[in-house]
C-alpha cells in the first residue's frame, strides 16, 4: 500500500476520537490544547456530545474556542 506524503494541512492523524478518548485526562487536555482551528474544534464538540458528553471536557473545549477566537482578532 502506498501512502501519500502530500499534506493538505488537515489534521487527519488526530481525529476527535483520538483527541478525546485518551487513556488519561492529561492526554485529553493535550489533545484539546493542540486543536489548530475552529473546524477541528467543532468536530470535537460534536463527537463529545454524541459519545461521552462530559461536562469537564466540554468546558475545556469552550475555553479552547475562546482562545481561538481571541487569536483571530
Amino acid at each position: 500500500m502506498e501512502q501519500s506524503t502530500i499534506s493538505d494541512g488537515s489534521d487527519d492523524e488526530f481525529p476527535p476520537e483520538k483527541r478525546l478518548e485518551a487513556p488519561n485526562y492529561r492526554l485529553i487536555k493535550a489533545g484539546i490544547a493542540t486543536i489548530p482551528d475552529m473546524e477541528t474544534l467543532q468536530e470535537c464538540v460534536a463527537y463529545e456530545n454524541a459519545h461521552q458528553n462530559r461536562t469537564q471536557i466540554l468546558r475545556r473545549l469552550k475555553w479552547k474556542a475562546e482562545e481561538l477566537r481571541e487569536g483571530e482578532e
